[in-house]
């Protein structure tokens, strides 16, 4: 006889509900789409555990809302900024993410969109399929050079340092400006600190890779677009709250910096047509994780972290709060 009950709010990767459905009545969201706010609010009553994803709004009203029995919200990211973690702290209850397994994998994606946005090859594509290339010239869709140049990643966590390592291989100069400077990482692995001013104006690509939160939210506004080169290309595959999309798109349009490749937007799915007219930028919908392994390893390691949750193993737990285990 189930022990627990669990709501998982999209069907996930691989066999870990089958480890999960052991001891627990599991209920899965079947639609095509993301639950609403007040389906949600009628879908968690009475639940011992939630699976969540990244565009599931957890909050004091939704935890309210599961009742006295909830003990894990078990988060499908390495994020946990749609989680109101405080409310859950008060409330006892644990929050777990899904760090780690997608480190390479976002890393691989934020080289994708570097790669695409410096060899225009979503503009090439483009002029491929729809017949405009009539022949080949020595000025034809020219892009920039990658290696070599200078590369400046601002957040230097578990990402952020993936990327850079990739960059070893370009022969490129790393710069990074992290919250707290990490001079074992620089002689390791070549690493340059900046302050986030000086890291702008010197870079030829900037990759953003914080975590949102109040203090990075519009981190990169129009004061910090006009500090780039007009050469320059932004990255961001961390969270669309970072960048100001608004001055951005200025940006882009008065070539003050010459091109953008986004994977995340302040909206999601994003709507905006400004940035869909722009020519110099790599639109993606939020790929970051989206690969068969590593979504597969992220659904297991949410399970997990769920399972040992409602188990009280929590040593073996992804927490995001662990001053709750005090509590507990």
């Amino acid at each position: 006889m189930a022990q627990f009950r669990v709501y998982v709010t999209r069907k996930i990767l691989g066999t870990g509900l089958d480890r999960l459905r052991k001891i627990a009545n599991v209920i899965i969201h079947s639609g095509s789409k993301a639950l609403s706010p007040q389906e949600l609010l009628a879908s968690v009553k009475d639940c011992d555990g939630l699976i969540t994803m990244l565009n599931d709004q957890i909050t004091s009203e939704i935890i309210d809302a599961a009742g006295a029995k909830l003990r894990v919200i078990s988060n499908h990211a390495v994020g946990f900024d749609n989680i109101d973690v405080a409310y859950a702290t008060r409330k006892s209850i644990l929050v777990t993410n899904t760090p780690d397994v997608l480190t390479e994998t976002t890393a691989d994606l934020t080289w994708a969109l570097l790669m695409a946005a410096a060899r225009r090859l979503i503009e090439g594509d483009h002029i491929t399929r729809t017949g405009q290339w009539q022949e080949w010239t020595p000025d034809f869709l020219l892009g920039v050079d990658v290696h070599h140049k200078t590369l400046g990643i601002i957040g230097l966590g578990r990402i952020g340092l993936a990327v850079a390592k990739r960059a070893l291989g370009f022969e490129m100069r790393v710069l990074y400006y992290n919250r707290t400077r990490r001079p074992d990482l620089e002689s390791q692995f070549h690493l340059e600190y900046r302050s986030l001013e000086e890291l702008l104006r010197e870079s030829d690509f900037v990759s953003v890779h914080v975590p949102r939160t109040r203090e990075t939210t519009r981190l990169i506004g129009r004061d910090q677009l006009k500090l780039m080169k007009p050469s320059a290309i932004l990255i961001n595959a961390a969270r669309g709250s970072i960048v100001d999309e608004t001055a951005l798109v200025q940006a882009l349009k008065e070539s003050r910096i010459k091109a953008a490749a986004l994977d995340v937007y302040q909206e999601e799915p994003t709507r905006n047509q400004a940035l869909f007219n722009l020519p110099n930028v790599v639109l993606s919908p939020h790929l970051g994780s989206a690969t068969l392994e590593t979504r597969t390893k992220m659904a297991d390691l949410a399970v997990d972290n769920l399972l040992y949750g409602l188990t009280k193993q929590f040593d073996k737990m992804k927490i995001v709060n662990p001053s709750v285990l005090k509590q507990l």
